[in-house]
């Protein structure tokens, strides 16, 4: 049997490793309540969605249709999933051409079921600074926000970038409009004074290079 005050004080003593996956995740949406039903309710969502890997990969919508869930408590769990993302994972990670970016980018988007499109922001001396994804699609297409893409640039006061997208269908052929997206991107870098590197398309076994 589950003891509420027992886990959390566990949490807070001992450190989250010594919690599993399923009460971590009904802390996270139960707060201080956290009995016996709470973490096997935790333990349900984590098997309907697979595991970590698949909750982490869930679109808000999906979330909220969840029984027990409803849109505050979805809403807390998109925060918090979304939060490790914000940091900056590469340890200023240095780069030398558009391929070393593959191992940057892989991590963001490989495994998503819908097309985002992510900027990696540089300094002056190449290093990775930051990632960030700047537009969410549908299964096989996804805008490109120019704008978007370059104000994230300045606002992590970067020099150069390098965009890419997914493929969900695990293809990695660039399309046209990919294609077109790269010339897009090069002539916005230029009106701002920006570094283009180019842009990858990533998938499950590959990137593509559409430079």
């Amino acid at each position: 049997m589950v003891d509420d005050l027992a886990l959390t004080v566990r949490l807070l003593r001992l450190g989250a490793h010594t919690l599993t996956d399923a009460e971590l995740l009904a802390v996270l949406l139960h707060g201080e309540r956290v009995g016996e039903q709470a973490v096997a309710h935790a333990g349900w969502l984590l098997r309907a969605m697979g595991g970590v890997p698949g909750l982490n990969r869930s679109h808000p919508e999906a979330l909220v249709q969840l029984p027990g869930l409803g849109e505050a408590t979805a809403a807390r769990l998109v925060a918090a999933l979304a939060l490790p993302a914000r940091r900056d994972p590469f340890g200023q990670v240095t780069v030398t051409c558009l391929d070393d970016f593959a191992p940057v980018f892989q991590p963001v988007l490989a495994g998503r079921q819908r097309e985002c499109v992510a900027v990696a922001v540089c300094d002056r001396g190449n290093r990775v600074c930051a990632v960030r994804i700047v537009a969410e699609g549908n299964s096989d297409s996804a805008p490109l926000p120019v704008r978007d893409i370059i104000a994230t640039v300045l606002r992590h006061d970067g020099h150069a970038f390098t965009i890419a997208h997914n493929h969900p269908s695990g293809n990695i052929n660039p399309s046209s409009g990919d294609r077109h997206a790269t010339i897009r991107c090069r002539h916005a870098a230029n009106t701002a004074g920006l570094v283009f590197h180019g842009h990858l398309v990533i998938g499950d076994n590959g990137t593509w290079n559409t430079a």
